[in-house]
């Protein structure tokens, strides 16, 4: 596709499939094409590396974390559990919402936790609320470590933010889609990885191998989930998609 943005007419010009299209500047589509090509140049430019949550770099972009915001304060989890911890930002940021909120503690797992980053954890003020578990998310052990965490009934809530390879998602899927409780989410980050094959730093097989063909794959064996971006809460806006690094990322458990 081919953008040219010309701001003394207030126009967007975008040619698809050989034809050319002008719309307005301002205007609700021009907002979405343009919103589509900022994601992919920010990932590009490492732009979700610039942020921290109290103190520990989070690596995510502000529109994803204010999503999983509202979703956490509207399910209210006792558990949440994510694969994935990096720095610990987003841990960090968990069990902030469950000291607010007065419920609620935090899981991460991680095949590696670096030394330094443990020991950033471990002195946070929020670390009373947080549990580490150091494994490949998918062997049976660390599962089994993460269900002796979970009390008879608690509501659980999933975030699957490890490798985002096809097998490895589809391997935490088969995993942990069974400690979700019905009415909270599954959910499967970076699915955005599936439109960065062609950047500078993307890679050509990311065109199949994302996360959001093994959220494909497995939704056909699991009628029990359905594949749903939550409303936004407030919208005086005529907006209705969101920018984002985790399309197709919210599954919710049904029954």
């Amino acid at each position: 596709m081919k953008l040219t943005i010309d701001t003394d007419a207030g126009l967007l010009f975008y040619e698809l499939n050989g034809k050319s299209h002008g719309i307005k500047l301002y205007s609700r589509k021009a907002f979405e094409l343009i919103s589509r090509y900022w994601l992919k140049v920010g990932w590009n430019q490492r732009y979700s590396y610039t942020f921290t949550w109290l103190d520990r770099p989070i690596i995510q972009i502000p529109e994803d974390i204010m999503r999983i915001q509202e979703v956490i304060f509207q399910v209210r989890p006792d558990i949440i559990i994510e694969t994935g911890i990096a720095h610990g930002g987003s841990l960090i940021f968990y069990a902030s919402l469950c000291k607010l909120m007065g419920k609620g503690r935090v899981i991460g797992i991680d095949i590696e936790i670096r030394p330094h980053n443990r020991k950033a954890i471990e002195s946070h003020e929020m670390f009373p609320l947080i549990k580490l578990i150091e494994g490949n998310s998918t062997y049976p052990e660390t599962v089994r470590s993460v269900k002796s965490l979970i009390k008879h009934k608690e509501k659980v809530l999933v975030i699957l933010d490890s490798c985002h390879s096809k097998h490895h998602v589809i391997s935490e899927l088969r995993a942990y889609h069974g400690l979700v409780t019905a009415g909270s989410y599954l959910i499967v980050t970076d699915g955005i990885t599936k439109d960065l094959y062609d950047v500078p730093l993307g890679k050509k097989e990311w065109i199949w191998d994302n996360p959001q063909g093994a959220v494909s794959e497995f939704i056909k064996d699991h009628p029990e989930f359905e594949v749903e971006q939550p409303k936004w809460l407030f919208n005086e806006s005529k907006l209705n998609k969101s920018v984002t690094y985790w399309p197709r990322a919210w599954l919710k458990r049904k029954y």
